[in-house]
This record gives structure tokens, sequence and C-alpha cells, in this order.
């Protein structure tokens, strides 16, 4: 009798339960996991001269000379416990957490494209960008150094991995412009400060794409990483050492070569998306509740570039589970900082009591993740 009160008067609270048990269950699973792509941005730094997807790498060779693999799991897990614990304190902020809001906090949070997708893949980049970008909208946008430091974020992104031009920076483009153009105006300095930095971001992609790759023949490469490794014997860890070596028209290649199999997992993308209908919807009334008409069409035109930004990255790369993810988050993102904008009227929260949400919540709670190339 208890608990069946319990189910069906806190079934979101549940919810979050039940999203908390799958987070430590996904966990376990991925530490048994051999870290391959992580593992190895962990040992490549500057050594040979300038090179892509080298930061976190130098980063961590100024503190240790052998890089175990234990670590990949934990500068991942402490990356990720600032994330989930900066969007906590962000949805509280932006919404609060009476019981209104445990629905919405439930299909973001519980999310199998968010906090459970980043477990999943412990120690890719990915989960920067979106830090970088929750940190933004935290902190206020009073003056130009907002806009500076918004550019510092995305030059770190991009030399951590270049993909990130298409992956976060559009979202922190966005934010910038929702949160402090919008409301500060452009000014001279402003439009001079935003025009620089896109210029510079945009330079420094290329750089990385184009003159990023290993100078060096592979195989006095591939000795360097061996001597970086606490465990020079996991030679098995250093096989995707290619790809420091693999131009952009391979990259290509290889994802059109594999597109009509990968292509078999739209459908479930497609589900996924549809189970979070009640997000879209609640963004969609936001936007339409703005109450200036400038600020909604600047917000669809940001969903617009982001989505188209995650459609050149479809066709450049094939890793669609991890993008889907991250284009959802992106959204998911964007909806607090279109929140803090003038609305002519109030938004009711999604419905706690509709028998549909709630179905679609235990859905959303029960799927782990969604994954990194194919659904699951």
């Amino acid at each position: 009798m208890g608990l069946n009160h319990f189910l069906r008067e806190n079934p979101w609270r549940l919810m979050l339960a039940v999203n908390a048990a799958v987070l430590i269950g996904v966990f376990f699973h991925k530490i048994t996991l051999p870290p391959f792509v992580p593992y190895i941005h962990l040992l490549v730094n500057y050594h040979f001269g300038f090179t892509k997807r080298a930061l976190i790498g130098a980063a961590v060779a100024l503190f240790t000379s052998k890089v175990p693999v234990w670590l990949v799991f934990a500068l991942g897990g402490a990356v990720w416990l600032v994330t989930a614990g900066l969007f906590i304190t962000l949805f509280r902020r932006t919404f609060g957490f009476d019981e209104t809001h445990w629905p919405l906090f439930v299909f973001m949070a519980g999310s199998p494209f968010f906090l459970k997708n980043f477990m999943h893949t412990l120690g890719h980049f990915d989960i920067y960008g979106c830090l970088f970008a929750i940190v933004l909208l935290l902190i206020p946008a009073r003056s130009l150094f907002y806009v500076l430091l918004a550019t510092l974020f995305s030059v770190i992104l991009v030399l951590i991995h270049h993909i990130h031009l298409l992956m976060y920076v559009p979202v922190i483009a966005a934010i910038v412009v929702l949160r402090y153009y919008l409301v500060r105006g452009v000014s001279r300095a402003g439009a001079i400060a935003g025009v620089a930095a896109i210029a510079a971001i945009g330079v420094l992609f290329f750089a990385a794409q184009f003159y990023g790759t290993m100078v060096v023949p592979e195989g006095d490469f591939v000795a360097y990483l061996k001597g970086r490794m606490a465990d020079p014997s996991r030679t098995d860890l250093l096989g995707f050492a290619y790809i420091w070596y693999q131009p952009l028209s391979t990259e290509i290649a290889d994802t059109w070569q594999r597109l009509p199999h990968n292509l078999l997992g739209l459908p479930v993308f497609a589900l996924l998306i549809w189970l979070h209908t009640p997000l879209w919807r609640y963004l969609s009334d936001l936007i339409a509740a703005l109450s200036v008409d400038v600020h909604r069409r600047l917000v669809i035109a940001s969903m617009a570039v982001i989505s188209l930004a995650y459609l050149v990255m479809f066709a450049m790369v094939f890793d669609y589970s991890r993008w889907i993810s991250n284009w959802a988050v992106s959204l998911l993102l964007l909806l607090h900082a279109v929140k803090t904008l003038p609305a002519s009227r109030e938004v009711a929260p999604i419905s706690g009591d509709d028998r549909k949400t709630s179905i679609f919540g235990w859905i959303v709670t029960l799927i782990p993740r969604v994954g990194i190339v194919r659904p699951f």
C-alpha cells in the first residue's frame, strides 16, 4: 500500500532515483571497456610541433611523464561530475526544483542523450563543449569580457578537437548572441570583438584541420606515445594513431562508405527524439511566448545553424550516436538561454499528470544511453 501510494504520488522523483541507478550501471560497464580513443588522446601532445587533438594530452604532460590507463576514467569522471553539478545549479537557477518542474528535469537530466550518454562516452572530448556552454549560461553577461571568455572557450575546444567548431561552438555563439548582444545591443566594440572572434576561431580550425597532422613517420610517433605509457605492453591502445595522419578526404570517404549501414539507425534516432516530445513542445512554447519578434527569429535561426552544423558533421565523420546526442544537448542548453529572454506570457511547464508524458518519462529513464556510432 505504501509503495503503491509513493509510485502514484511521486513518480517523477522515482524516475530520478532509477536514473541514478542506471547511471551507476553505465559507469561500471564503461570501466570494463578498453578506452582506445580516449587514452591515446592523453598521450598526444605538442612534442612534434603544432598538432590537432593534442591540448588535453599536453595538459596531462605538465603533471606526469607516464600516463596510466585509469587516468582516462579519473579525468573523465571528474569532468562528468563537474558538468552534472553545474547543470543542476543551472536548472535550479533557471527553473527551480519545485514539484511542477520535476518532469522537465527528468526529460533533461535523465535523457539518454545527456548525462547517461556522457557517462558511456567517458574520456571522449564532447563533454568539454557542454561544460563550457553551461558555464556561459551561469555567469553574468555584462561586458565584453563575456564575449572574450566565450572566444577563449571556443579556442580551447578547437585545440581539444577541431570538430568542436561544428559540435559546440555554434551553441556557444548562440548563447553569446542571446545573453549578451540581445541584452546589451551591438556596439562598435562589441561588433569588432564578435567579428574578430569568428575570424580567430575559423583560422585556428583550418590550421588544426590542414596543418595539424603529424610530420614525422608514424613509427616514430607511435614509439614516442609508447614511451609515455605507464604500461608499454598495452600496445593495443595505440591502434588509433593513424587518425593523426588521416586527411579530411579520407575521413569523408570512410564516412560515406559506411553510410548505408549507419543510416539503418535513423529510425531509432527518430524514435528517441520523439520520446522527448514533451521537452520539444515546451521549447516551442517558450519560443512562441517571446515578446520580441526579433528574439524569436534569432532563436529559430540559432537552432537552424546548430542543426546545419550537425548535418555537415554527419557527412564528415560517422560517430552518429554521439552527434545526435550532442545535437539534442545543444538544444537543451539553448532552452535555458531562451527562458531568460522577455516573454509576453507564462509558459506552462511539462505536465506531470499527463499519462502519455509519464510513459515517455519512464521510457526515457530506462534507456541507459544512445551510444557512439550506432544506436546502443
